[in-house]
């Protein structure tokens, strides 16, 4: 499916004190009170590479806006949102709130219904998914966390790698994990965002422990438990469902054998929106269209939009970006390693250490 048409740059949207560039696609003829999804792409991504995702071609059809915030190279190296950074992941001041700038902004300029904002993103854009539902939990009313890491699972550069690892030291109790969330906005006393979780089981560059540790901090938050309420395989994946009430709080799709990547695929529901490329692998299943259902965008049973052209032939590396399910080499990229194909975990690891280092003045 080719893309629709290019993303508009948004040249002003408030004091920006994270330094963030800002995109929106909003289809012509956009009614009022229509949702909002904010996108979030990955390290050495850029906005229009998560136009691949297919989330354009759902807002023509189901008519919503979508918000695609930009890193800047200049703020990190390899323009990776910065969710370890002691700054920018608290509700006040940077490259959080420059993103909550950006959503005021298209509720003025579109008359978006703020009951219905929505955010999801990849890798260090998953990352900071979560970090935009615990510091804004008042501003979103769901999110889907794509080979991410729980909320303030590391503050500073020394905890970041063994974090994004999981090594034992990383893990806490649910207790803990939802403590850290509490503490994004201590004055919230509504209904939290719903969140949706998907993780390969393959996954090298984030370790897969993370998706059971967000399991973990966000029932936790619900004030529920991590015992399942309802199991199902669906082609390549186990989804897990976790309910608060008559409420599914959270929701986790483990997707066997996939790397590091955005699952898509001609999905049993139907047809899936997104076009191959790096991180987007093949799973015949659309994480795109299921993030839309979990959303309340589009009705389980109406999920045939789009195309299917070239969703079913693979997803993987280009351009020497490698996702996909790779096994073992999916290590360029992602949230913490550099830009190239094969290199092995310790030189990831390595570069992905040189790459979070800030240079934001």
């Amino acid at each position: 499916m080719p893309i629709l048409a290019a993303l508009a740059a948004v040249a002003s949207f408030g004091s920006n004190p994270g330094a963030l560039d800002m995109y929106e696609y909003v289809p012509s003829g956009l009614p009022s009170n229509a949702p909002l999804v904010v996108v979030l792409h990955g390290c050495t991504q850029t906005a229009s590479a998560m136009e691949a995702a297919g989330w354009n071609a759902l807002a023509d059809q189901y008519h919503f806006a979508v918000l695609y915030p930009q890193q800047r190279s200049a703020n990190q190296s390899l323009s990776c949102f910065t969710w370890y950074g002691a700054t920018d992941i608290t509700r006040t001041g940077g490259e959080a709130q420059s993103i909550i700038q950006m959503v005021d902004t298209e509720i003025a300029s579109h008359a978006i219904d703020t009951n219905k904002v929505f955010v999801t993103g990849l890798s260090a854009g998953a990352a900071f998914t979560a970090v935009m539902l615990a510091t804004y939990p008042d501003r979103f009313a769901a999110g889907s966390i794509m080979a991410g890491l729980p909320y303030k699972c590391a503050t500073d550069l020394t905890s970041a790698s063994s974090c994004q690892q999981m090594s034992a030291s990383s893990q806490k109790t649910p207790a803990a994990w939802g403590d850290l969330v509490r503490g994004g906005d201590t004055g919230f006393s509504g209904t939290w965002p719903r969140v949706q979780i998907w993780q390969g089981t393959s996954d090298y560059t984030v370790n897969p422990a993370n998706a059971t540790e967000l399991v973990k901090q966000w029932t936790n938050v619900w004030g529920t438990d991590q015992t399942a309420d309802a199991t199902e395989t669906i082609s390549t994946a186990t989804r897990t469902q976790f309910e608060a009430g008559t409420t599914v709080a959270v929701e986790l799709y483990t997707v066997t054998g996939m790397g590091h990547a955005i699952a898509i695929g001609v999905d049993p529901d139907g047809a899936c929106p997104a076009t191959t490329g790096a991180y987007f692998s093949d799973e015949k299943i659309c994480s795109t269209t299921r993030a839309a259902q979990f959303f309340g965008l589009i009705d389980a049973s109406n999920t045939g939009s789009g195309s299917d052209t070239g969703s079913d032939t693979g997803g993987g590396g280009g351009g020497g970006a490698g996702g996909g399910s790779d096994g073992g080499n999916d290590m360029s990229g992602g949230c913490n390693a550099g830009h190239s194909t094969g290199v092995g975990m310790a030189t990831g690891v390595a570069l992905g250490l040189l790459a979070l280092r800030r240079r934001r003045r």
